[in-house]
């Protein structure tokens, strides 16, 4: 089974200009949890041993008892990041996903491709390169990256930043090819707070390598619901949050409209989801996780029927 739901994701995932259209059914939209909802608890360590309390393969445990079908697991968990692991965990990890029935919908990393600092793109594009690698060999579809702050000082420069951004994602995308990795650029309200922004850079990036992470509570606009609808064709992964105004927003992300936009754009493949801690704020994301799953699959099932 697993098999066969990456082998239809994998088809599935591909950049706005090569979708094909067929017929949307509800089957080809599979929910997935991004790991960055228990980022406390995976980063915790115990105070005697200094290991960690609660790992990566705690938490496929957790999402097989939940019966969720993919997981992304963030490259910031797992063990010596920024270096990547090694090819014996990576394997250990792989294989009991497997047995569990659980797709790798992704991983991600840290990076800065808006530093004005060369030295620090360069570094960005290496880690990319060295976690492509590590993408692959856990059949993840997609790296996710970031733009970058808006540096200070270029407040009013944002093209000039923007290239280089883009000649970083073209660099890494070219590299992803290699390994039949897609580099997925996440909108995270940094230097990419609106459609027309993410848009841009991806014509400009112009590889069938390089696609958007549709965060869609990161979009710093009036209605973020028309920025969500007008990137869905570039999509080829996604972070759903609780809310589309952003963290610590009470007013929740409408499912039902989102999956509507989704299915209209076109857009088949991984769904993951993922909810953040507020300090200060009740925080469960053992009953955060599966509710917003259970809410965004009762949307899915009304807007595919």
């Amino acid at each position: 089974m697993f098999i066969a739901i990456a082998s239809l994701v994998l088809s599935a995932t591909i950049t706005y200009a090569q979708k094909k259209k067929t017929k949307d059914t509800h089957e080809q939209i599979i929910l997935s949890v991004n790991a960055y909802s228990f980022s406390d608890l995976l980063s915790a360590k115990d105070n005697r041993d200094k290991q960690p309390v609660y790992t990566y393969f705690n938490l496929l445990d957790w999402c097989a008892s939940q019966n969720i079908k993919a997981l992304d697991p963030t490259g910031y968990f797992f063990p010596g990041y920024p270096e990547v692991p090694s090819d014996e965990y990576i394997a250990s990890f792989k294989k009991r996903a497997t047995e569990l029935g659980i797709a790798i919908s992704g991983t991600g990393i840290r990076n800065d491709f808006a530093s004005p600092d060369p030295a620090v793109r360069a570094a960005g594009v290496e880690l990319a390169k060295k976690w492509i690698v590590v993408a692959s060999k856990l059949g993840a579809p997609v790296l996710r990256v970031f733009a970058g702050e808006i540096p200070k000082g270029y407040e009013n420069r944002w093209d000039e930043v923007a290239g280089w951004m883009v000649e970083s994602f073209k660099e890494c995308a070219l590299y992803g090819e290699k390994y039949e990795v897609k580099i997925g650029i996440q909108n995270h309200g940094d230097m990419l707070q609106t459609a027309d922004q993410c848009i841009k850079v991806l014509k400009a990036v112009d590889s069938k390598w390089a696609g958007l992470i549709v965060d869609t509570g990161s979009f710093k606009t009036e209605d973020p619901y028309k920025d969500i609808a007008a990137t869905v064709p570039y999509a080829i992964n996604w972070q759903v949050k609780e809310s589309v105004f952003g963290i610590g927003s009470t007013v929740r992300t409408d499912f039902v409209r989102l999956m509507r936009i989704i299915k209209e754009g076109g857009y088949h493949g991984y769904l993951p989801v993922e909810t953040l801690l507020v300090r200060g704020t009740p925080y469960d994301p053992f009953a955060l996780v599966p509710r917003m799953l259970q809410e965004l699959n009762e949307a899915k099932k009304e807007v595919y029927k």
